[in-house]
C-alpha cells in the first residue's frame, strides 16, 4: 500500500493535479497530454513517473503505444486527511479559519 506522504507530495504539483484531472475523464498517451500543457513530452513523462510512484496512475499498452488511467484508491488518503477539518465547518457552510468566518465561495 502506498504511503499518504507520497500520495501528497505527487498531488503538490499543479501539472500533476492538471493530469490526474485529464485521467479522471478518460485514459490518454502521453501525446495526448503533452497537447493539453506548454512542456514537453519528457517533462509529462517525468510527472507521470511520479504518480505512478504514488500509484495514482496506471498503464497498459494499447497497439503502438501507452495509455494512462486514474488509479483513484490512493485518493483515499487525501479524502481522510480533508475529513479530519469537517469538525470546523458548521451547518451554514460557513468555515471558521484563525478566528475569522469565511464563506465557502471564497469571500
Amino acid at each position: 500500500m502506498v504511503s499518504a506522504d507520497s500520495v501528497f507530495r505527487a498531488i503538490a504539483h499543479p501539472g500533476r493535479r492538471k493530469i490526474i484531472g485529464l485521467l479522471a475523464k478518460s485514459s490518454r498517451s502521453v501525446k495526448e497530454l503533452t497537447a493539453q500543457f506548454e512542456i514537453s513530452q519528457a517533462a509529462i513523462s517525468q510527472h507521470l513517473k511520479e504518480l505512478r510512484k504514488a500509484d495514482l496512475v496506471s498503464s497498459e499498452r494499447v497497439a503502438l503505444e501507452q495509455r494512462y488511467r486514474l488509479t483513484p484508491q490512493p485518493l483515499k488518503h487525501v479524502l481522510r486527511w480533508c475529513d479530519s477539518y469537517r469538525s470546523i465547518v458548521d451547518p451554514a457552510g460557513h468555515m471558521w479559519s484563525l478566528g475569522r468566518k469565511i464563506k465557502k465561495s471564497g469571500k
